[in-house]
């Protein structure tokens, strides 16, 4: 009794700080929160280290990593900064600015982590924006909302994705066939709402030559990470394994890297990965107790499963809220699974600490001397969440009808 009193009183402190995102009074943040709660749970004895290791879903883990490495060597290579500058060139106006970013990052997000999509476009934009004398707010919140909502279209596009793929085997194709259309309706919504919210984007006043500053060249590697990638993307397409295709396209990556491939390495967020490990163990103590049974009424109905995971989403972040939710879904149940991807995801549109795209974009605007405020975000989030939750609900919804 003494055990599992210990045991509670771990799990409180620790979902709170990853409430709050940090313990105060200390220099933690998100990932360090999630091993230390871990380890305190093995320590009071909820869990022998065996069982902590168990606990961890290996497929997930793999992919998420694999991913991550050929991200890397995607961002090394020029190809995602070359992909970027190549849409950003052919826009003309500040009108076809906004479609280009808003398009362009949603589709490549769709593909590749959605995190490190922001990491490269941003400074992009901000460059472009200040070239062409334009205010970049309205660009990098569409790309922070677009990065986010294209992501809902495939396993690969966000680390929510790949855990319910990985946990409820939901095949690569089956899961974009059904959520595909709810990003592109999504993409739509938001290129509405900042035209609506941001007059001066509206303007179809060509651009001069636009001129990024002196066009780089292309780095050694260019084409290989971009045709071994592609390679990739169509074996998800055809039902190879996830894990196994990605692990295997990492490695060819760093066998294609003759000098420095360990760089690679420190562009690996080991911080996600430690996150996945420690949440993994902290739900399963969380199963193990029973303590996930009061929530079971909370998800019973589709639309309550997805008001549910949209509040807890931006409390504890979507990852948590995802391993905190999934053992109350069935396996069979793909409806409730496709949900909770979606309203995990979308939901991260909502405020400024919803999602760590959205931190980017306004870290690179304030460094540019332009302040976008938790008001101003929520400006926009507000009804972009709402809508797009919307679509989403009701699209799943009709592919069950």
């Amino acid at each position: 009794m003494f055990r599992t009193l210990l045991t509670l009183v771990v799990l409180v402190v620790t979902y709170g700080g990853l409430g709050l995102g940090k313990w105060p009074g200390l220099g933690l943040n998100r990932p360090t929160i999630a091993l230390v709660g871990a380890a305190a749970v093995v320590a009071v004895g909820g869990m022998t280290v065996s069982e902590a290791w168990q606990a961890m879903d290996a497929r997930t883990m793999v992919f998420l990593f694999s991913m991550m490495v050929v991200n890397g060597g995607l961002s090394e290579a020029g190809v995602l900064a070359g992909l970027l500058r190549g849409l950003v060139r052919h826009s003309r106006h500040p009108l076809g600015l906004l479609l280009v970013v808003t398009v362009g990052t949603g589709i490549l997000s769709a593909f590749l982590l959605n995190d490190t999509l922001a990491l490269v476009a941003t400074p992009l934009i901000v460059q472009a924006t200040q070239a062409l004398g334009l205010n970049p707010v309205p660009y990098l919140l569409a790309l922070a909302g677009a990065t986010n909502v294209g992501s809902v279209a495939t396993l690969s596009g966000n680390p929510q994705n790949i855990l319910v793929g990985s946990l409820a085997g939901i095949g690569y194709a089956g899961f974009a066939q059904v959520m595909t259309p709810v990003a592109v309706m999504g993409l739509v919504i938001l290129v509405g709402l900042v035209w609506l919210l941001y007059p001066e984007v509206r303007s179809r006043q060509r651009f001069p030559a636009i001129v990024l500053s002196q066009e780089p060249r292309q780095p050694p590697g260019f084409w290989f990470h971009g045709l071994i990638t592609l390679g990739l993307l169509l074996g998800f397409a055809v039902g190879v394994p996830l894990a196994e295709a990605a692990l295997v396209t990492a490695a060819v990556s760093l066998l294609g890297q003759r000098r420095h491939p360990e760089r690679w390495l420190t562009q690996v967020d080991w911080g996600l990965l430690v996150l996945f490990g420690g949440l993994f163990i902290l739900t399963q103590t969380i199963q193990n107790l029973g303590m996930l049974q009061p929530l079971t009424a909370m998800v019973s109905h589709p639309w309550e499963l997805t008001g549910w995971v949209a509040v807890f989403s931006n409390l504890l972040s979507n990852v948590p809220t995802v391993l905190l939710l999934h053992g109350l879904i069935p396996p069979e149940d793909t409806q409730s699974w496709l949900l909770l991807a979606a309203s995990s995801t979308l939901a991260g549109n909502l405020t400024l600490f919803g999602a760590v795209a959205n931190l980017i974009t306004v870290e690179a605007a304030e460094r540019a001397g332009y302040r976008v405020s938790f008001g101003t975000h929520l400006r926009l989030g507000v009804p972009l969440t709402g809508l797009t939750l919307g679509v989403a609900y009701f699209w799943i919804r009709g592919q069950w009808s």
